[in-house]
């Protein structure tokens, strides 16, 4: 019998519209600009077809050369403005949730946790890149 993924939940509120914050959380060229979780990466390339059936694919990376890695899945639901669900390419799913209020939106990812690595480093982790997002938004 196989038991379901545990659930891991990172969140954060930006200082900034809904649209605004969907455009830079799905545009390619805003992707590369935050989506990695420390100083010493980045991320080379992002394509995104967001919707429903589409495609994405970011490259994340240490800027010293030493590691790299692509991150993609397929969109199993896109409502605009609102929610984002997909499919890893490991079979892990995530929810990605956009709450506007007013001049300010929450962002909140609920995401299957993988076996290798202990949840707490998942949850630092991908803490990290949605505060990275939020410091680029902001900045933006």
């Amino acid at each position: 019998m196989e038991t379901a993924a545990q659930k891991i939940t990172v969140e954060t509120t930006i200082n900034a519209p809904v649209a605004k914050v969907w455009e830079h959380f799905n545009a390619p060229e805003h992707i590369t600009q935050w989506c990695f979780a420390s100083d010493d990466w980045h991320a080379p390339s992002a394509e995104n077809d967001v919707r429903t059936g589409g495609k994405f694919r970011t490259t994340m990376a240490a800027k010293d050369g030493s590691f790299s890695f692509d991150f993609g899945g397929i969109y199993s639901n896109v409502v605009p403005e609102k929610v984002i669900e997909y499919g890893m390419e490991d079979g892990r799913t995530v929810q990605v949730t956009f709450t506007e209020h007013g001049d300010s939106t929450t962002v909140t990812e609920i995401f299957d946790a993988e076996q290798t690595n202990p949840a707490d480093m998942q949850r630092d982790g991908w803490q990290a890149i949605l505060n990275n997002f939020k410091k680029h938004v902001e900045a933006n």
